[in-house]
């Protein structure tokens, strides 16, 4: 789970990149890939650290023009508050601590990582998938907020992805096959084929799509609950 923050120019010129995240060992070896990359530790369940880690990428890069809030934890029962924070209050934060410059400038993209839980609804992840809805809806509103300064907001919401986050749900006997039966591609999705979606949100091909949740789900039937496909 992480917070990427990356700096790109409006003409998709090569640009240093900030990478935030809990894991200080996944975030060094993928800084040492890309040339110029500031690796910022953050632990987004605590409350102001969206803000936080927003000035501290300003102050490292002298700017931020593309911010992707990536991080998310899954449904946790007893800590409903939690996953809020981590899944919507926090991108809330960065933004609002971002938007500034980046209207300043005229121009920035801003994509932020729903799922197809907030479009349906998820009998088992009650608080995931409200979570994922308010994000939708942060999208809509943000786009309107702040096209007019030259800032597109836009969501992608994934289908079923082979993440640490589904690793122990795939475990579980007939789940994992039983819910690719519903993926009209026959198949679960793999990391990079959100990353090409929000690359392209980020870069200038896009540049007159904004307000728009994006769904990347290989064509899955949605439910009220998972259990139906066991």
């Amino acid at each position: 789970m992480g917070s990427a923050n990356t700096r790109r120019g409006h003409w998709q010129r090569r640009e240093p990149e900030s990478l935030a995240a809990r894991s200080t060992a996944d975030l060094e070896r993928i800084a040492g890939e890309l040339e110029g990359a500031v690796a910022l530790e953050v632990d987004l369940s605590n409350p102001g650290a969206g803000a936080d880690l927003a000035a501290r990428a300003v102050a490292a890069l002298g700017g931020v023009d593309i911010l992707v809030n990536n991080a998310g934890v899954s449904e946790q029962p007893g800590n409903e508050a939690g996953v809020m924070q981590v899944n919507y209050i926090s991108p809330l934060e960065t933004t609002n601590a971002l938007i500034a410059q980046m209207a300043e400038r005229g121009h920035g993209s801003i994509i932020h990582i729903s799922s197809i839980a907030g479009q349906s609804g998820i009998a088992e992840s009650p608080t995931y998938s409200a979570s994922k809805a308010a994000i939708d809806s942060l999208t809509r509103t943000q786009a309107t907020a702040f096209g007019g300064q030259g800032v597109r907001v836009n969501a992608v919401a994934p289908g079923l992805i082979i993440t640490d986050m589904w690793e122990a749900g795939r475990k579980v006997p007939g789940l994992a096959d039983g819910l690719e039966r519903h993926i009209a591609l026959g198949r679960w999705g793999v990391p990079e084929e959100i990353a090409s979606v929000v690359a392209f949100l980020a870069g200038d091909d896009a540049r007159y799509v904004t307000g728009q949740t994006i769904v990347v789900d290989g064509g899955f039937e949605g439910s009220h609950s998972f259990a139906v496909y066991m």
